[in-house]
């Protein structure tokens, strides 16, 4: 009797961990089906947001050219704009862009699970 009980219980053990580890593959699937719809998501609002940029700052180059009578005047302004915006975007990063980063994946894979 002793040795069906084992056999029992072994059958069971290893039914359990399969499960388990399809769980784990399945979250695991999950999670990074989250990530990489986010990625793809702010590289579209990335790519939108540069050509709108674009259009900003020719637009200003016109109406500066208009004002100053001075379109590569106008020019020097736009690109200092641009590399002020950088330097700002490179001063804050980690505010911007790190942290951010780091709040998400790390909420995205260490949350625990609401059904335990």
């Amino acid at each position: 009797m002793n040795e069906i009980d084992y056999k029992k219980l072994f059958n069971e053990a290893r039914k359990f961990f399969a499960l388990e580890w399809d769980y784990t593959k399945l979250t695991a699937v999950e999670k990074l089906a989250v990530l990489l719809s986010a990625t793809a998501f702010v590289a579209v609002v990335i790519i939108i947001a540069t050509f709108a940029l674009s259009y900003l700052f020719s637009a200003l180059i016109t109406a500066l050219a208009s004002a100053l009578g001075c379109e590569w005047g106008a020019q020097l302004i736009a690109a200092g704009l641009l590399l002020l915006l950088l330097l700002v975007v490179f001063a804050f990063k980690k505010q911007i862009i790190v942290d951010p980063i780091t709040r998400f994946v790390s909420k995205l894979f260490l949350k625990p699970e609401d059904n335990e």
